[in-house]
């Protein structure tokens, strides 16, 4: 198997791991083309059969009213190809990601000990750097199903239900325009979790019972309020979304001669762009989250090229 390339291990300033979460990223990204490439190739595979599956779903639905079964039974054929590709994207993410990992905490390590951090850091923050390696695995399937989700059942909604899909289109540029003071505030909360999370370790090893107390004191109540805007921003999606089911059921069901495969895949594109829309939040708190460990998690030194110390050169 291959290793870093040099580039990775002996540069900081261009290597995994900077003191940016968007150039972490792209330094995963170009230390590992190949393997991303397939991952994300079938990650998009399976978005794009995913919003094709209520079109499909509705012509089967209308095919089975006119007793049409050679015409209807093609529907079973994306069903099966929708969980043939979900199979083969999971299998290549675990084989990806694990070795991304183990070469990512290497480099973490080996840069905390040029900074001469404490181990009890160090440690926290190999923990921490599996959140830039998850964000590939698990948040980058779900924020793309997502934006997909999200934008092209709008678009969907435009075409067959115009004045349906102007509604969760206003209802999308809303949401757009606050999730950036929402990011930010989560950011600034996510700064003080992870700050206590660094000095856990040592807290553990000297603190008395009353500073142990205090300590996860605020570490529950971090968690609490960070829990509680997710269930505010919830509240006001799950708003929207009767809002806009509303205005489906009457849009419907005043329409004349509308088919039964119609009224499915509106209803179905609907509650795809809910749902996704309700993603929206989470996904911009992953993001307030890997910014601010990106400030904490490099495998440089001050942003100078360091050589990596003599046999610590991982192989494979």
């Amino acid at each position: 198997m291959n290793s870093i390339p040099p580039s990775a291990s002996c540069a900081p300033a261009q290597g995994i791991g900077q003191q940016t979460a968007a150039g972490t990223l792209k330094a995963i990204a170009k230390a590992y083309p190949g393997q991303l490439s397939v991952t994300l190739s079938l990650v998009a595979l399976e978005n794009a059969l995913l919003l094709a599956y209520p079109l499909f779903a509705g012509f089967a639905v209308n095919a089975i009213i006119r007793g049409d079964v050679s015409s209807a039974i093609w529907y079973a054929a994306v069903v099966l190809s929708f969980w043939l590709v979900g199979a083969a994207r999971r299998a290549m993410d675990t084989r990806t990601f694990t070795r991304i990992y183990a070469d990512l905490a290497v480099d973490v390590v080996l840069a905390q000990r040029l900074q001469q951090q404490p181990t009890s850091t160090a440690a926290a923050r190999v923990v921490l750097a599996r959140e830039f390696v998850d964000f590939f695995e698990k948040h980058v399937p779900i924020i793309t199903t997502a934006l997909v989700s999200m934008f092209g059942a709008a678009a969907m909604l435009l075409i067959i239900e115009p004045w349906l899909g102007l509604a969760s289109t206003a209802a999308l540029l809303v949401c757009i325009t606050r999730l950036p003071k929402f990011a930010r505030r989560n950011e600034a909360l996510h700064e003080r979790l992870n700050d206590r999370l660094e000095n856990e370790i040592r807290m553990v090893e000297r603190a008395g019972s009353k500073t142990l107390l205090r300590h996860y004191t605020v570490l529950s109540k971090l968690r609490i309020w960070l829990s509680d805007r997710e269930a505010s921003a919830f509240l006001v999606v799950g708003t929207a979304a009767a809002l806009l089911f509303a205005l489906a059921i009457v849009q419907l069901a005043t329409t004349p001669a509308v088919t039964p495969g119609h009224v499915y895949a509106v209803m179905t594109y609907l509650w795809t762009f809910v749902t996704s829309l309700d993603e929206a939040p989470a996904m911009v708190d992953q993001m307030a989250r890997l910014r601010d460990i990106g400030r904490r998690v490099s495998p440089g030194f001050d942003g100078t090229p360091q050589a990596v110390p003599e046999g610590s050169a991982r192989t494979r």
